[in-house]
């Protein structure tokens, strides 16, 4: 019965999770219908989101102990490999969304009408807190050694990803205008183009 409830509780976090976190993403947007009060709404959203993120990931460890018989389908025939892979993942997914928050600051959870264009790791890719995040996902079923939780995730994010990125960014170009436009030509959205990189290695031997 419980493994049934744990289940529940994480499809319905995954998805007010993600219906949150998308909506508060387009403060702009909101605005337009909302006036002002729509960025202090957009905050308490994402502040909500984080929590069902947070039920995310921890149903999906409880599966550990209670799975569900019929979706139990094992991906490794030892535990510890999947760990191991999973990890190869998640350490650098978490260096890369964790460089996303430090750059973008306060912006992370409350987004403001006064930021201004993110630097930092942003000058390489334009979501890096998405690029960190996301692979983390499917990497957690890996790590759980379960099929069925490595397809939910992996088909989550593929779905998931360029939905948001394509109403966040429609969202980001009302805000900072043609300079974002500009930046969308120049740098990928999740993988940096290694001209980028020269770019800036040559700006810091100057």
């Amino acid at each position: 019965m419980f493994e049934w409830i744990n289940f529940t509780i994480m499809i319905l976090s995954l998805i007010i999770f993600s219906v949150l976190y998308f909506i508060s993403t387009m403060p702009v947007t909101l605005s337009e219908r909302r006036g002002q009060k729509a960025w202090k709404e957009c905050r308490n959203l994402r502040i909500i989101a984080s929590f069902f993120e947070l039920l995310v990931v921890l149903t999906p460890i409880l599966w550990i102990w209670f799975p569900i018989p019929e979706l139990d389908w094992k991906i490794f025939s030892q535990w510890w490999i999947g760990l191991i892979v999973g990890s190869f993942i998640t350490i650098p997914g978490g260096i890369i969304l964790y460089k996303g928050v430090k750059d973008a600051g306060k912006e992370t959870l409350s987004p403001s009408k006064d930021t201004k264009m993110y630097s930092g790791i942003y000058k390489f890719i334009r979501h890096p807190q998405i690029a960190g995040a996301m692979p983390m996902f499917p990497a957690l079923g890996l790590a759980l050694n379960s099929w069925f939780l490595f397809t939910l995730f992996l088909v989550y994010i593929i779905l998931y990803m360029p939905i948001m990125k394509h109403f966040e960014e429609k969202d980001l170009v009302k805000r900072f205008g043609d300079s974002y436009i500009q930046y969308q030509k120049t740098t990928r959205a999740y993988f940096p183009k290694w001209s980028v990189f020269k770019t800036q290695i040559r700006k810091k031997r100057k």
